[in-house]
């Protein structure tokens, strides 16, 4: 399906938003940036309603207008709307384009930036979107989030995991299997969400049986690579001293001959011979 990169309304509707709400005591500019990826526009003046998510939900006209002689006259040219509707139409094109949503940064108090991104971010996102026309816009807005990585709360996650739209241990997500399989970007989810922990225990046991004894840099230099590619070096490090851990302690299959500083792993009882 071909799309222009940039759907027209949307960027009027985010330019002329810019105009009707720039605070023009702190004499600053608005500026529109474009990246080859997206466009970005910033006003000078604090974002009046505290939070998108709030505009998106009450969807009524704003209480307080910063410049309501020069937004009347917006209104009276038919370039914004006092309804209080456009920033939820925005999210709402953006939707219908199969497109990531605007991002808003709102960490200045004095200046609102607005990102228009203009490509594919995750296909498994876009193409859940195609396939999933009932999905509603909070659900959309939170999915958008974890394509992103950005972080979401643990009840937002447990919504978004009871419908099926999402996995991966929290607050590693990613967009559900599923949907990875219609792209027919199955490997990479594969990389991306792991596989089960019976396996990557298996292949421990099977060095140690191979090659005992085995330092610690031996199991890392096996798994390190194979596990997640969300997870940092250091959770996978911590993933690591896990399997180790049920190995040796829960199910105790392996042991440790040397150290705590120098690990020695060798397998317990009479599988510990080298085979």
């Amino acid at each position: 399906m071909e799309l222009s990169q940039y759907d027209p309304w949307v960027i009027r509707e985010a330019l002329h938003n810019c105009i009707a709400h720039q605070d023009y005591g702190l004499r600053g500019r608005i500026n529109v940036v474009e990246t080859p990826d997206a466009l970005i526009l910033t006003n000078v003046g604090g974002f009046l309603p505290g939070s998108v998510e709030k505009v998106i939900q009450q969807d009524t006209p704003l209480e307080i207008y910063r410049n309501p002689f020069l937004a009347e006259a917006m209104v009276n040219l038919n370039m914004i709307d006092t309804q209080g509707g456009g920033i939820k139409r925005m999210f709402q094109a953006q939707r219908r384009r199969f497109f990531p949503l605007p991002d808003y940064d709102l960490s200045n108090p004095e200046r609102v930036l607005v990102g228009i991104r203009g490509r594919i971010l995750d296909e498994r996102y876009t193409r859940l979107l195609m396939e999933r026309t009932d999905l509603g816009l909070d659900s959309i807005i939170l999915l958008d989030k974890v394509q992103k990585h950005q972080e979401i709360n643990r009840e937002e996650h447990r919504r978004l995991k009871a419908a099926g739209l999402v996995e991966g241990r929290y607050p590693n997500l990613m967009v559900a299997a599923k949907v990875a399989a219609a792209t027919g970007d199955k490997a990479r989810h594969i990389r991306e969400r792991g596989l089960d922990s019976k396996y990557y225990q298996d292949l421990i046991v099977e060095l140690i049986r191979k090659h005992q004894p085995v330092s610690r840099e031996d199991i890392d230099r096996l798994l390190m690579d194979k596990l997640p590619e969300v997870l940092t070096k250091t959770q996978r490090l911590i993933k690591i001293h896990n399997l180790l851990s049920i190995l040796s302690t829960k199910q105790r299959q392996i042991q440790n001959v040397g150290s705590r500083r120098y690990p020695k792993w060798v397998l317990t009882g009479s599988g510990s011979e080298k085979q």
